[in-house]
């Protein structure tokens, strides 16, 4: 938003929307200090809100004149002016003391993860003056270190606060992210590194152990969000559960066969298997492709397939959008691909807001059953168990199978018993004769 009253060139940057749905952020970092140059296209902040950590682009050329909103300020709205640039022939101190004016239209956000973010309603009464400009020891701070001299550091938020806590030099570390980005793990790899051999010390007598002893770490936006939006589910939608054992040999040996004729580049994963049957169920069961909106019931035409991916500080859910037209190749490439990025911090927001259905798969870790919580607003989930070898009666005999345990939590508001039991059987007929999903 460009500011008014001879200061026509100024630029104030405004808290962005990253997605349709964000009210508030925090603001993590700031990649630049005041007086640097930023140009155009520039991260120069780091917002996280409630799914992940979003690096922030500058849409115009300048000097960063003063920050408004300091790193670590929590429920900033968006519209908020976080920080204003002075642009060229202007005076930084004109910029950086100059009152804010209340825009006489929705202001437009000067920021964007990658392009500009939707703007923000405009606040219906005028904007309150600014903050003093931070003393310059606390803009030092806000900036993470970035200064004009000085590379720029690239880490996630969570990265900072593990590598303050346990004094690692950031500067020292590569990045394991894109774009060289310090992620959690490359700290972690850093502090099990073995040190380097000192002269050996008299061991003292360690101190005794404190009852009760803790620490607290603040929770992150993400955490928050994701804390309230699971307690309203819990408290809102009334949840029940239905669960089924499937043998999966014939899938196994279907998955083998097809990754030994697929190309390189193509490696169908169990998982993926998984979300094709959960779609296919959703086409042949339409009624439980739904979630409940008060007095109407939302039917999706297509099986938008969210799945958990377990991230820094919280959980994601990035969409296969429409999993019921792709195949298993595309499946399991866009899985994939979906995955890696969540847990980089690198997703659009359109890539993680929305979905009709759920699958949260813990085998990996050989939970062999449990219950998820739906994921508002939609109507149900699906809990993947681990695939083990268990004993199985059939024809009157005792045999061996593997067997994969899946548990749908379902909203009774707009999935009932028997349409919930109609689907799992249509998911069990799938993923226990997986030739019928190429039908």
């Amino acid at each position: 938003r460009r500011l008014q009253g001879g200061l026509e060139m100024a630029v104030e940057i405004l808290m962005p929307a990253l997605s349709p749905t964000m009210e508030t952020g925090t603001l993590a970092t700031w990649n630049v200090a005041v007086g640097d140059a930023v140009r155009s296209g520039d991260v120069i902040a780091e917002i996280e809100t409630d799914k992940a950590t979003m690096e922030v682009e500058a849409v115009d050329d300048g000097v960063l004149a003063v920050i408004l909103v300091e790193a670590g300020a929590e429920n900033v709205a968006v519209g908020t002016p976080i920080a204003r640039l002075a642009e060229d022939g202007e005076a930084v101190d004109d910029v950086a003391s100059a009152p804010a004016a209340a825009a006489p239209a929705p202001p437009v956000a000067e920021a964007g993860v990658g392009s500009p973010a939707p703007s923000a309603p405009a606040p219906s009464a005028p904007a309150p003056a600014p903050a003093p400009a931070p003393a310059p020891a606390a803009v030092a701070s806000a900036a993470s270190g970035a200064g004009s001299d000085a590379p720029r550091l690239f880490a996630s938020p969570l990265a900072r606060r593990i590598a303050g806590d346990n004094n690692i030099d950031l500067a020292g570390l590569t990045g394991s992210g894109p774009r060289g980005r310090i992620l959690r793990r490359d700290v972690e790899a850093a502090m099990s590194a073995p040190a380097p051999a000192t002269a050996p010390v008299t061991k003292a007598a360690s101190a005794p152990a404190s009852p009760g002893a803790a620490t607290l770490e603040p929770n992150s936006q993400m955490r928050k969000i994701i804390a309230q939006r699971l307690q309203e589910s819990k408290a809102n939608a009334p949840h029940f559960y239905l669960t089924v054992d499937c043998e999966i040999d014939t899938l196994l040996a279907a998955r083998k066969v097809m990754n030994a004729q697929s190309p390189d580049d193509v490696k169908i994963s169990v998982n993926d298997l998984v979300i094709r049957a959960a779609a296919m169920a959703l086409v042949k069961v339409p009624k439980a492709n739904a979630s409940w909106e008060g007095d109407h019931t939302r039917l999706f035409h297509h099986a938008d397939i969210a799945m958990a991916v377990a991230v820094d500080g919280g959980l994601v859910t990035p969409v296969i959008w429409a999993a019921e037209q792709k195949g298993l190749a595309e499946i399991a490439a866009t899985s994939r691909d979906l995955a890696t990025r969540a847990r980089n911090g690198t997703l659009a927001p359109e890539e993680f807001a929305g979905g009709s259905f759920t699958i949260s798969n813990l085998g990996m870790f050989g939970i062999r059953e449990f219950a998820a919580v739906i994921n508002p607003p939609q109507g149900a989930i699906l809990a993947v168990g681990a695939g083990e070898e268990r004993p199985v009666v059939r024809n009157g005999q005792l045999a061996v199978a593997t067997v994969m345990t899946v548990t749908l939590s379902a909203d009774h508001r707009v999935v009932d018993g028997a349409v919930g039991a109609e689907w799992l059987q249509a998911f069990k007929g799938y993923i226990e004769a997986p030739v019928t999903m190429l039908l």
